[in-house]
């Protein structure tokens, strides 16, 4: 399918989907204040605060990550330093972002650790991933992310890039590890990131997914399928209440060179509460919230 094609025929669809409500007929409606907004040609910014699905989390539209190409507990982001990535935090924070996305794979702990020092930190949201595929190693992970942090709890954990269409079953006491988590206020609220169609599935299927990290993006660079086919998953998660982040938003840097028709893409699909994209340097930044609030339908 040609990209124009499909622009139009995804725009289509998600009007109909938001007008009728959730999919297989239920008249329930999930609002959508940003497919409002951006239908209607309301200029949107960065900074705006939005409601993370029924977690009952607020936070700022971008998120600031610190995962640029992160594995092996290093990250383009890592690369700045404790005190050049703690300073960007911090310059963001200053601009109205107050989200922050980290991960142990990324080694960015105490990156975000040094920027928490300096901010209230119940005015920023941390969003941390673990790739603990056991109950043992979760509990540990759980520590030692909070002691990594020099905080006492942590908003939103993540199981870390899930493969399996059937991972809500054969992980099911990891998960039991972050509900308990979260009823002893440890953590906020729990998801996954999904790195496979199937499990993507199985996370908009699954009613312990209270927030989900997504690859969107036009160009289906470092997606889980063609962008229709996320689309309408996506769209089954925000009909449940899921709270649903993008990410991957620019391909991992392959629409570096086109960065306003990947935000526009984003911000019109009208199913993302919020998106996390790393910025690697304060002018990078800037002009990334300068683009956001020139984005208009």
């Amino acid at each position: 399918m040609k990209r124009r094609d499909f622009l139009a025929r995804t725009a289509g669809v998600l009007g109909t989907a938001w007008a009728t409500g959730a999919p297989g007929g239920n008249s329930t409606t999930f609002a959508s204040p940003l497919l409002s907004a951006v239908a209607a040609g309301t200029t949107l910014s960065a900074s705006d605060t939005v409601e993370l699905g029924k977690t009952g989390i607020k936070t700022s539209r971008l998120a600031m990550g610190t995962g640029t190409v992160g594995s092996g507990h290093h990250s383009h982001q890592t690369a700045l330093g404790i005190d050049g990535l703690s300073a960007l935090l911090l310059h963001g924070y200053d601009q109205g972002l107050r989200f922050f996305d980290t991960a142990d794979a990324y080694g960015s702990h105490p990156h975000v650790a040094e920027a928490l020092k300096r901010v209230p930190r119940d005015k920023v949201t941390v969003l941390t991933k673990s790739f603990s595929r056991d109950p043992a190693g979760m509990r540990a992970d759980l520590d030692r992310f909070r002691k990594e942090l020099k905080t006492e709890y942590l908003d939103i954990v993540l199981m870390h890039c899930l493969t399996e269409d059937d991972w809500p079953q054969r992980y099911a006491s990891v998960m039991d590890v972050l509900s308990e988590a979260k009823q002893k206020g440890i953590i906020r609220a729990h998801g996954c990131s999904c790195h496979t169609l199937g499990a993507l599935r199985a996370a908009a299927a699954s009613p312990w997914v209270e927030v989900d990290l997504a690859r969107i993006n036009p160009i289906e660079s470092h997606m889980d399928a063609e962008p229709a086919t996320v689309a309408g998953v996506l769209r089954q998660m925000k009909s449940f209440g899921k709270a649903v982040i993008g990410m991957k938003i620019l391909g991992q840097g392959d629409m570096r060179n086109r960065v306003d028709e990947a935000l526009k893409f984003a911000l019109s699909l009208g199913v993302l509460d919020a998106f996390t994209i790393g910025a690697e340097s304060i002018g990078e930044q800037q002009d990334l919230i300068r683009r956001i609030g020139a984005v208009r339908a």
